[in-house]
């Protein structure tokens, strides 16, 4: 049987909730019998996730999923490289650092991406493929968690979605911000999952 490592961040900054985490807490509440799937939360940490991910990473998963919200975004957005790079946002780009100093610039996901957008779309799911996943956390996850399958030869293959606010979320901000039900991002995510088994 595929196992599966499925991931998601905790609250950060002005967000009370993660979209990442409620969609990954209401898919708990349906799984399908296969894959086998293990689920961890996230802390929005540097150190402390890159120590999580070496942990979780002992196990041999067939696959390791990691999802984190988007504000700002209308559709599920499934990164396909992570770089080597950490920045803030309320950092100069001159001062970002590198996640890993002897590390490659950047890790590819062999996850089949395009197919798998493709299929959502069609099930009424809005997905893109996005080229990377940005410069902060979610992307040092995707790049640790390539580094990490690469250094230790494993066969687990990586990726990382971007899921929007839910719209829980949305409707307490001053602001008005992009959302999607958190039912129809855990319909993707159920999609993906039967992609697995």
């Amino acid at each position: 049987m595929t196992r599966v490592l499925l991931t998601a961040f905790g609250p950060y900054d002005q967000w009370e909730a993660n979209a990442s985490w409620l969609a990954l807490v209401r898919l708990t509440q349906q799984l399908p019998s296969q894959p086998e799937v293990t689920t961890r939360r996230y802390p929005v940490d540097f150190d402390a996730m890159r120590r999580m991910i070496a942990r979780d990473l002992e196990t041999a998963y067939d696959v390791a999923l990691h999802l984190g919200q988007a504000p700002g975004s209308a559709a599920l957005h499934l990164e396909t490289t992570g770089l080597n790079i950490a920045g803030m946002s309320d950092e100069r780009p001159e001062d970002f650092r590198r996640l890993v100093d002897d590390g490659p610039v950047a890790y590819r996901s062999e996850l089949p991406l395009a197919a798998w957008a493709a299929k959502l779309r069609a099930a009424g799911v809005p997905a893109q493929v996005s080229h990377h996943a940005g410069t902060f956390l979610c992307n040092a996850t995707l790049y640790w968690s390539h580094h990490v399958i690469a250094e230790r030869g494993l066969s687990t293959r990586a990726g990382f979605i971007h899921v929007p606010l839910d719209v829980s979320q949305v409707v307490v901000q001053a602001r008005e911000l992009p959302s999607l039900p958190t039912e129809t991002v855990v319909a993707g995510l159920q999609s993906i999952l039967a992609e697995l088994a």
